[in-house]
C-alpha cells in the first residue's frame, strides 16, 4: 500500500500542498488538464522552481481574474457538482468545503447557509482543495500520515479586520490535531492548509515506516527565519516489518529414482512457468541403495492442482506427498540501480530494525558481463558501491 506523509516543517497552505505533489512527481499536464474539469474560467496555474534557506522546492500560484470576492457555501458547491470531476473527487471536495463553511458558521454565529466564505471563497481556495485531491488520487497514494503542525503568531489583515494568528478558522479545523506554537510572527497554517490536513490525514505523529520512493518539497510564498516548506515523502507502507509477516505456502514433494536426467530441466521449467515459488532437487538414496532425486515445489495454496498435474504427466511418479507451512518474509521491492556499465534491477529487502539488504539480480548481472566483456563479479561489485551512492 503506498503510504504518504507530510512533514510540515514551516507549516501547511493550500500551494505548498500542490507544490510537494508536484515535486513528488505529480505532472504538470496532469494536474492542470484535471483542472479543467472544473470549468472556471480566468484562472491558470504557475509552476515554478524557488529556493528557500538553500532547499529546492517547488512553489504553484494559482493565478486568478476573479471579481467574485465572496460567494455562499452553495455555490461553490454546485460549482463543484456541475464540474466533470470524478465522481469520488466531487465527494471529497463537497465534504472539505463543507466544513469550511460550518467552521464559518460557528464562529460568525450564523446559520449555514447564510455563510459567506470571504478568503476561503476565490477560484484559489477550489483549485487547492480539488487539486490536492487530484494529486493524491493521481500519485495512488490510500493512507495519509502527518507531523504536528508549527502555528506562528501576530497579525493579518482579512475582511473583517485585524485577525490574531493563528487564525480563528484555523484552529478551529485544528481540533484533535497534534499543534506546536513556534517563534514566527507570520500565518504558517493557512484555513485551506488545515482543512486538507485535518480531513485527509489519517494519523499525526512521527514518520511512519516505509520502503522511501519518492520526495517533494513545496515551497510557501513569504520568506521565513525557516526555510519555508512542507515536505513530502511517499513510499511503501512497512509497518509490518516489525511484526508477524506471515502466509501459508505449500510444499509438495517426490522422489523418484527412474527418470532420465535430462529431463528435470524440462520439468522445472514448466513448473516454473505455471506459477511454481520455487522447484528444487535434492540427490537422496533409496531402498537397494538406488541414487534417486526428491523433486520440492513450492506453491501457494491455489497453484497446487496444475502443478500437480505436471508432475504426474512429464515425470514417472506415482505419488505426491504434501504439506501446507508457514513463511515468514520480509518486505521487498525492486529497485534499479545505474553502474558504469547500465543499469541492474535488484532486489531490496527491509530488516525488521529499519535496515536494509540488497540483492542484485542475476540475469541482469550476466547480461551485463557478457555484452561488456567484464568479469561477473565485477558487475556485482558496482553494483552494491552503487546502491549507497543512489540511495
Amino acid at each position: 500500500m503506498k503510504i504518504a506523509y507530510f512533514d510540515c516543517i514551516a507549516g501547511a497552505s493550500g500551494d505548498m500542498i500542490l507544490g510537494a505533489l508536484v515535486d513528488a512527481g505529480l505532472p504538470e499536464n496532469v494536474l492542470k488538464s484535471k483542472l479543467a474539469a472544473l470549468k472556471i474560467k480566468d484562472f491558470d496555474i504557475k509552476i515554478s522552481r524557488v529556493q528557500k534557506k538553500g532547499f529546492s522546492a517547488t512553489k504553484v500560484d494559482v493565478l486568478v481574474n476573479d471579481t467574485v470576492h465572496a460567494r455562499h457555501l452553495a455555490e461553490i458547491k454546485k460549482i463543484i457538482n456541475d464540474s466533470d470531476l470524478e465522481s469520488e473527487i466531487k465527494q471529497k471536495a463537497v465534504a472539505i468545503i463543507h466544513r469550511l463553511g460550518e467552521v464559518e458558521a460557528g464562529i460568525h454565529n450564523t446559520e449555514l447557509e447564510k455563510v459567506h466564505l470571504h478568503e476561503l471563497g476565490g477560484v484559489d481556495t477550489i483549485v487547492d482543495v480539488v487539486g490536492a485531491l487530484i494529486g493524491i488520487k493521481s500519485l495512488g497514494i490510500q493512507k495519509i500520515y502527518g507531523s504536528p503542525l508549527p502555528l506562528g503568531h501576530g497579525f493579518i489583515k482579512g475582511a473583517h479586520g485585524q485577525i490574531p494568528l493563528p487564525a480563528p478558522a484555523t484552529i478551529a479545523l485544528l481540533k484533535n490535531v497534534p499543534v506546536v506554537g513556534v517563534e514566527v510572527e507570520a500565518e504558517t497554517v493557512t484555513p485551506t492548509g488545515a482543512v486538507l490536513l485535518s480531513s485527509l490525514v489519517d494519523s499525526f505523529g512521527v514518520i511512519p515506516a516505509m520502503i522511501l520512493s519518492a520526495i517533494g518539497y513545496g515551497a510557501g510564498g513569504r520568506d521565513l527565519p525557516v526555510p519555508n516548506i512542507l515536505r513530502l515523502l511517499i513510499g511503501d507502507n512497512a509497518e509490518h516489518v516489525n511484526e508477524k509477516n506471515i502466509d501459508t505456502i505449500i510444499r509438495l514433494e517426490t522422489n523418484i529414482d527412474d527418470l532420465n536426467p535430462e529431463i528435470y530441466e524440462y520439468v522445472m521449467e514448466k513448473l516454473f512457468q505455471s506459477g511454481a515459488l520455487d522447484v528444487f532437487l535434492t540427490p537422496i538414496q533409496m531402498k537397494k541403495n538406488r541414487p534417486a532425486m526428491m523433486v520440492t515445489v513450492l506453491c501457494s495454496p491455489e497453484k497446487i492442482q496444475p502443478l500437480k498435474e505436471i508432475l504426474f504427466s512429464e515425470t514417472s511418479t506415482l505419488g505426491i506427498r504434501q504439506q501446507a507451512m508457514q513463511r515468514d518474509c520480509l518486505m521487498r521491492k525492486l529497485i534499479q540501480i545505474q553502474t558504469p556499465f547500465g543499469e541492474v534491477q535488484a532486489k531490496m529487502a527491509l530488516l525488521p530494525d529499519g535496515s536494509t539488504k540488497i540483492f542484485p539480480e542475476y540475469e541482469d548481472c550476466r547480461r551485463l558481463a557478457r555484452q561488456k566483456n567484464v568479469p561477473l563479479l565485477e558487475i556485482y561489485r558496482l553494483v552494491m558501491q552503487n546502491v549507497s551512492m543512489q540511495g
